[in-house]
């Protein structure tokens, strides 16, 4: 689910660098998804 998530989150990324569309919020949304993402593997690898 994550990875799904972290997919449509970089295409949307990337569609926004190359149309411009709603530039900062794209870019928030990527930094967003990047600290869920390290979040989600610390808590991973501290349950194991």
């Amino acid at each position: 689910m994550i990875w799904t998530i972290i997919g449509i989150i970089i295409l949307l990324w990337i569609l926004g660098v190359l149309f411009e569309i709603a530039g900062g919020l794209v870019h928030l949304l990527l930094v967003v998804a990047l600290v869920v993402f390290i979040i989600n593997m610390i808590r991973g690898r501290g349950r194991s």
